[in-house]
């Protein structure tokens, strides 16, 4: 017998709302497999961010290749906040370097890897939403959709390296980084907003997503702020024994972080509706 059934959970569900939204939240993550589904998350968005991040500082190689400045300023921002790779790019700004072979084929790499993360990142969510497998996007729709999933996160990362930039420029110094987090977070909470709308056969409702999406963004700021520090100390613990596999190790406790947070806010948007509904 489940836990969500005990004579206690259940008098405790009847009597506090919070309570019940979170006993569903917690049994919804246990039906679906959602921590199974976060672990695939992680491990086919650790196949594109290399590539992914191979293209980007290739395009910043060559966009950047005279202004050593701005270059200072990017890395000081929104690059800083990947763990490992962001801080040794931060220690050396000249380390980015533009290739026009190397870029296509980190192109090519992370069209392929980053639409089986979306693919998986759609069937996560129509797990959440219960959708009955007969009724989900057929895998065309669901490639094309992943399509879109790269754009949201293009234009996420592209809109955090222009307020890094602003900020950076503005010169507003302690108030400078409060700003920088401020608009990581909304945008952060955009590209869920965007993520949770369209990326499932379901068809939820701005108002039903709202929640989950600003938590998720705020955990998501939070984890860009004070993962990479977590992860550089776990890199470098490891690195003595692992060596080189310790920035994997880094990279992956990162990614998983990410994963299960959005999984879990994707839940908690899920169990509300559910509960409204049986109400109802």
């Amino acid at each position: 017998m489940p836990w969500t059934t005990s004579t206690r959970v259940v008098e405790l569900r009847s009597r506090h709302h919070a309570i019940d939204v979170a006993v569903e939240t917690l049994d919804g993550w246990r039906r679906h497999l959602s921590g199974r589904n976060a672990s695939l998350l992680s491990f086919f968005f650790f196949l594109s961010i290399f590539p992914l991040l191979l293209a980007a500082t290739t395009v910043l190689g060559l966009v950047l290749e005279d202004n050593p400045d701005l270059q200072e300023r990017i890395v000081d921002g929104a690059l800083a906040e990947l763990p490992v790779l962001g801080s040794q790019l931060q220690s050396d700004p000249s380390s980015l370097d533009g290739n026009l072979f190397v870029l296509l084929f980190g192109l090519v790499l992370a069209l392929w890897s980053a639409t089986k993360a979306f693919v998986a990142l759609h069937g996560a969510l129509d797990d959440t939403w219960e959708i009955p497998v007969d009724e989900r996007a057929s895998m065309p729709v669901q490639r094309a959709l992943a399509l879109l999933g790269i754009l949201i996160l293009g234009l996420a990362q592209l809109a955090s390296l222009a307020s890094a930039v602003v900020v950076q420029r503005s010169d507003l110094h302690a108030v400078g980084d409060w700003a920088l987090i401020a608009a990581s977070a909304a945008i952060n909470a955009a590209a869920l907003l965007l993520t949770y709308r369209y990326l499932t056969s379901a068809s939820p409702t701005w108002r039903q997503i709202l929640p989950g999406a600003l938590v998720a963004a705020l955990m998501f700021t939070l984890i860009q702020q004070f993962g990479s520090a977590l992860v550089s100390r776990i890199t470098q613990n490891a690195s003595d024994t692992y060596g080189q596999f310790a920035l994997v190790l880094g990279i992956v406790t990162w990614l998983s972080l990410l994963a299960i947070t959005a999984l879990m806010a994707a839940e908690y948007n899920a169990a509300r509706v559910r509960l409204t509904a049986d109400q109802t």
